[in-house]
């Protein structure tokens, strides 16, 4: 069989599955079990491919055809521009979230040490990436990044070290046990409410970690002791930065404001949906 074959058989079983990003997800999955980018499948495309990278490629369309999400089963997400490892342990990164990080990096000083605590960081996606960009900023990033995943951690060192980001992670239930203080806090923490997990699509539901989706009841219960406590952690002036929910802006803003949090501001994604807060201690 061809190359132009194969991926053609891989894109007709994805589309029969019903994945909504069969033509996208097929071509992801084509690279990784050929080892081919673009450019190579065009000159190559008449080639035969071998037996190994048929069964290869077929396996992993089946396993997309599952429900399993292509980035869990490639190993691999962007985000940033930057490459994160990903598993079934953390979140897949989303371009949601990459207004979180351009929020943040808006608000950093041309120069001077900055002293950045990232809570909840799962894959360490926006850690990792406010220590690669903020560094082309020129001011000094002091970056720490907690989860309360052993599993999470382990992940996000990984990403840290591939990426040449130099952070300190922790292990850690929120503020459990935590000294320090800083310029920034940012999360990006559980927000979906309990009972709209099983609403969501069966890639996310199904598979990524629920421990890192669930925000209780109302999805706001990590706004509310985050904000609580990140009182004792940062700097006088020093800022407050989340990820929201698109209908969660007015309760958070109310959140941060009875916290004493002034200049409280919410940011819409490119959707113009509610997508980012942040207010200065």
């Amino acid at each position: 069989m061809r190359y132009w074959e194969l991926q053609e058989k891989g894109r007709k079983a994805l589309k029969e599955a019903g994945v909504s990003e069969w033509e996208t997800d097929a071509f992801i999955l084509f690279e990784h079990a050929a080892g081919l980018d673009r450019s190579a499948y065009l000159l190559r495309q008449s080639e035969e491919a071998s037996g190994e990278t048929e069964g290869e490629y077929m396996s992993l369309v089946s396993r997309r055809s599952e429900g399993v999400p292509v980035q869990y089963i490639t190993g691999h997400a962007c985000f940033m521009g930057l490459d994160f490892q990903v598993n079934g342990d953390v979140l897949i990164p989303r371009f949601d979230t990459e207004v979180l990080v351009e929020t943040v990096l808006s608000h950093l000083p041309a120069s001077g040490e900055v002293d950045i605590l990232d809570m909840c960081t799962g894959s360490g996606c926006i850690a990792v990436s406010l220590s690669v960009l903020g560094r082309k900023k020129g001011c000094g990033l002091n970056v720490y990044a907690s989860d309360i995943s052993e599993e999470a951690v382990h992940v996000a060192k990984k990403n840290a070290e591939a990426n040449g980001a130099d952070i300190m992670f922790f292990q850690a239930d929120l503020f459990e046990n935590m000294t320090g203080v800083f310029d920034i806090i940012v999360s990006n923490p559980p927000y979906i409410r309990t009972a709209e997990i099983e609403e969501l699509d069966d890639t996310v539901r199904d598979h990524e970690p629920r421990r890192a989706l669930d925000g209780d009841e109302d999805g706001l219960r990590f706004y509310r002791e985050i904000t609580k406590d990140s009182l004792k952690h940062l700097k006088n002036n020093g800022l407050l930065f989340y990820e929201i929910g698109y209908d969660q802006g007015k309760d958070v803003e109310m959140i941060m404001g009875k916290a004493g949090f002034k200049d409280v501001c919410i940011v819409k994604d490119l959707a113009g949906l509610d997508r980012v807060i942040w207010g200065r201690r």
